[in-house]
C-alpha cells in the first residue's frame, strides 16, 4: 500500500510510530504537512499537490490535522475524498470532533451521557447557565481550547459569572459544564479503533490541578475499565462517525460521562503506559479498510 500521514511534524512520537509501523509491515508511507499542499477543485478533476508534485498515487490517508489548521486540514482531507481515496477518519468526522458545542449536541442525540451542560449567546444569561448545570463549582470551557487550555474551574457562582463575562468580553465561544467532584482529578481516556477500544488509560491531575491532560502535568496509569465505559466508548466514536478516536470519560456517581471525542489522539502517553502497540492497529485497521471507500453524510 502507499500510504500518506497528514501531520504537520513528522518528529512527533504520534506520526513516527505510524511511519514506523507501516514499513515493518512493507507498506511505502510518507508524511506532508497539510499547509503545504494545495488543491485543483476543477469540476471533475480534483487534485492536491505538494511542491508541484500530484498526490494521485495513495491507497490511505491517515489525517492527524493539528487544531491550529483545522479548517484548511479538513479541506484537503475532503479532497481526497473527492479523488476517492481512503482516508481513516473523513472530513466531515474531523469537524465534528472539533467543534466541541456539535459533537455533544450529536452525543446527546445519541442518547449517549454528559455532564449537565449549558451555552448561550448573552451575558443576561449568565446565572441561569450556572444553575442549569447544578450551580457551583462548575466548568467553563472555549469552544476552540485544546490540551486542557481554555478550561477554568469556577469555585463559586461569583467567580463563575465572572469567568464567563470575561470569556464574553473577548467575544469567545464556551460551555459551562457541571464540576464532578467525584472523579476526584481523574478522567479515561480509551483508544478506539473501528469498533474495538484498543487501549485504556487513567490520567490523574497532579496536585492541586482539576485538569488530568498529560500536557497538563497529569500522570497516565493503566486501568481495567468497566463494561458500560466500553460501551459508551464505542458508542461516542460510532455516534461522531470516526474510525480512530480518544474517547475521554469521567467516572461519576451516576455512571461513565462523556467529556471529549478527539479525532487525532496521541499516541505516546498511553503507548507508553499500557506498553500496547496501537500504532500497528491502526495500520492493520487501515489495510483491512482503505478499499472500503465510504461516502460519509
Amino acid at each position: 500500500m502507499n500510504i500518506l500521514v497528514l501531520s504537520s511534524n513528522k518528529s512527533l512520537y504520534s506520526t513516527k510510530r505510524l511511519v514506523e509501523e507501516a514499513k515493518n509491515k512493507g507498506h511505502k508511507i510518507d508524511v506532508m504537512k497539510p499547509t503545504q499542499c494545495f488543491m485543483d477543485v476543477t469540476t471533475g478533476e480534483p487534485m492536491v499537490y505538494f511542491k508541484n508534485k500530484k498526490l494521485n498515487n495513495y491507497d490511505a490517508i491517515i489525517p492527524r490535522i493539528g487544531a491550529s489548521i483545522s479548517s484548511y486540514g479538513m479541506a484537503i482531507v475532503r479532497q481526497f475524498e473527492m479523488m476517492g481515496v481512503y482516508c481513516l477518519n473523513s472530513s466531515n468526522a474531523i469537524g465534528r470532533s472539533r467543534d466541541k458545542l456539535r459533537s455533544l449536541q450529536i452525543l446527546s442525540q445519541k442518547g449517549l451521557p454528559l455532564p449537565k451542560t449549558s451555552f448561550a449567546n448573552s451575558t443576561e444569561q449568565t446565572s441561569k447557565l450556572i444553575e442549569l448545570v447544578g450551580g457551583a463549582p462548575s466548568v467553563v470551557k472555549l469552544l476552540e481550547g485544546s490540551q486542557g487550555r481554555g478550561v477554568v474551574l469556577a469555585e463559586t457562582p461569583k467567580a463563575a459569572e465572572s469567568v464567563i463575562d470575561a470569556f464574553r468580553e473577548l467575544h469567545a465561544n464556551f460551555l459551562v459544564q457541571e464540576f464532578i467532584k467525584d472523579a476526584n482529578g481523574s478522567d479515561i481516556r480509551c483508544f478506539v479503533v473501528g469498533d474495538k477500544v484498543i487501549a485504556t488509560m487513567m490520567r490523574q491531575a497532579k496536585e492541586g490541578e482539576f485538569r488530568s491532560n498529560i500536557h497538563r502535568g497529569g500522570v497516565g496509569m493503566p486501568i481495567k475499565i468497566t463494561p458500560e465505559e466500553r460501551k459508551v466508548a464505542i458508542g461516542a466514536a460510532k455516534a461522531m462517525k470516526l474510525n480512530m478516536a480518544g474517547v475521554d470519560i469521567i467516572r461519576s456517581g451516576s455512571g461513565p460521562k462523556i467529556l471529549e471525542v478527539n479525532s487525532s489522539p496521541g499516541l505516546e502517553g498511553i503507548e507508553g503506559c499500557t506498553e500496547k502497540n496501537i500504532a500497528i492497529k491502526i495500520i492493520e485497521y487501515v489495510e483491512q479498510n482503505y478499499q472500503k471507500v465510504k461516502k460519509d453524510n
